[in-house]
């Protein structure tokens, strides 16, 4: 049974450069039996808790404590993406903190039971410049059913096939992942900011010097690893039947072509960028590049079909599941960055076994356009 009880061993642990065998041995526990702790999924026993805030020199309430019941509201938490509006939340624990993500009315999250809702106001956030918890003023609440632990695996990236390995994750090993769909950079802001797990990113570097080792570089303040999760059709998403006639970029620089484009920081917006920049097209003549800015894949397929754009940079899934028209602009490696303080969660190791299965790599070329020939190797 999951356990209710909130603990911060992992922020803890980390803080000491501690892996969870490590700390699991200094209380005289296994390190599955730790990993079920620190996860939530087990409840320690009075000593075993006593034990693990003595390794590691702590007041067993700075390490163990109840959820707050507060005539049936929200924990005090704040936003893990940035700020939040009214709208409905799940609560997922990253790096020892609880915070709130939030979940789409349509779409993706659909099917996904919300935490609780913010009813008015807006929910604070978690963000790079530290600000502390107290100085948020805090938004009207309200819980939609019994507590429960938080999302043990936090995925930010536009790959649709995340979704696939939330799914096959949950149901293949009782893990909970929540995934939230965003471009390219801001999935690596998210991560480096300490509030995801995983970001898969599809990022090309400037004059073809490859694909996202630079902007982890940049990005990332801490050892992180990348792995390979797929390569993918990268295209110029079209009416059915490609009426307008349209080959390439420099075909959209026509006269009454309407282009929807994704958001600033996406790899599909760079990517059409440097595209031009190698056709000698300026981004200005292309209408739409600076005044749209489609939030996913799904959403320029979306308006490519229904007749508000004539073309729009998404993946060879979006097209085909679409019946939409389609021109090749690139094969592009998605990838996966892992922090490595996080790569000892047992989460994250089921995860990495995971990507390595035969029957989720077809479940992921079965969507159209994608090459998961070595899916889980590290790069």
């Amino acid at each position: 049974m999951a356990s209710s009880i909130h603990n911060s061993l992992q922020r803890h642990r980390t803080a000491r450069g501690w892996t969870q065998a490590q700390l699991g041995e200094r209380a005289g526990i296994t390190r599955q039996s730790y990993a079920a702790i620190e996860s939530g999924r087990s409840v320690p026993s009075t000593e075993v808790a006593l034990r693990l805030a003595r390794a590691l020199g702590l007041p067993v309430e700075d390490v163990f404590t109840l959820p707050s019941e507060d005539d049936g509201e929200l924990i005090s938490v704040r936003s893990g993406f940035g700020p939040m509006g009214p709208g409905r939340i799940r609560l997922a624990r990253v790096g020892g903190e609880t915070l709130a993500f939030p979940l789409e009315s349509g779409g993706r999250h659909s099917g996904v039971l919300a935490d609780g809702v913010v009813e008015s106001g807006s929910l604070g956030f978690a963000g790079e410049e530290g600000a502390p918890r107290e100085s948020v003023a805090r938004p009207s609440l309200r819980s939609l059913r019994p507590p429960r632990p938080p999302a043990e695996l936090v995925l930010v990236g536009c790959d649709p096939a995340m979704g696939l390995l939330a799914t096959f994750l949950g149901e293949e090993h009782g893990i909970e992942v929540l995934w939230i769909p965003t471009g390219s950079r801001r999935a690596l802001e998210t991560l480096a900011a300490g509030r995801a797990h995983v970001a898969g990113i599809h990022l090309p570097e400037p004059e073809g010097r490859g694909y996202n080792r630079g902007w982890v570089d940049r990005l990332v303040p801490f050892p992180a690893s990348r792995v390979r999760f797929a390569t993918w059709e990268q295209c110029l998403v079209l009416a059915p039947g490609n009426p307008l006639g349209i080959q390439g970029v420099r075909d959209l620089t026509r006269p009454g072509v309407r282009l929807l484009n994704r958001e600033p920081g996406s790899g599909s917006r760079v990517l059409l960028q440097l595209q031009c920049e190698a056709e000698g097209v300026p981004v200005e003549a292309l209408a739409g590049f600076q005044e749209t800015a489609a939030s996913s894949h799904e959403a320029v397929g979306s308006g490519v079909a229904a007749g508000a754009a004539d073309a729009g940079v998404a993946i060879r899934a979006i097209a085909r599941n679409r019946g939409l028209g389609a021109v090749t602009l690139a094969w592009e490696p998605f990838e996966l960055v892992l922090p490595d303080h996080f790569r000892d969660l047992e989460a994250m190791q089921i995860l990495l076994a995971t990507l390595r299965r035969p029957v989720l790599q077809r479940q992921v070329e079965a969507l159209g356009g994608y090459d998961t020939a070595g899916m889980g190797e590290p790069l």
